[in-house]
């Protein structure tokens, strides 16, 4: 899960971590709730498409879950 203190966004601190993640730990899939629009659009900035979509979310409660996969390396 990445986290940002609502005062840190815009600052590309988010891109840093991700990017980080993806150089070191080979981070290629994710998931994301359909509720958080910011999210996906975040996500989606950094190259990251959605290729499936859940009802459910991991603990079967009704939260739609987005998975998406990166389509290109982020730089």
């Amino acid at each position: 899960m990445l986290f940002l203190a609502s005062e840190s966004r815009g600052k590309g601190l988010g891109g840093q971590l991700l990017r980080y993640g993806i150089q070191r730990y080979s981070i290629e899939t994710l998931t994301v709730n359909e509720q958080n629009p910011q999210a996906r659009g975040f996500y989606e900035h950094m190259d990251f498409r959605v290729y499936r979509r859940t009802d459910l979310d991991e603990q079967g409660m009704p939260y739609p879950i987005l998975y998406m996969r990166l389509e290109r390396p982020a730089t």
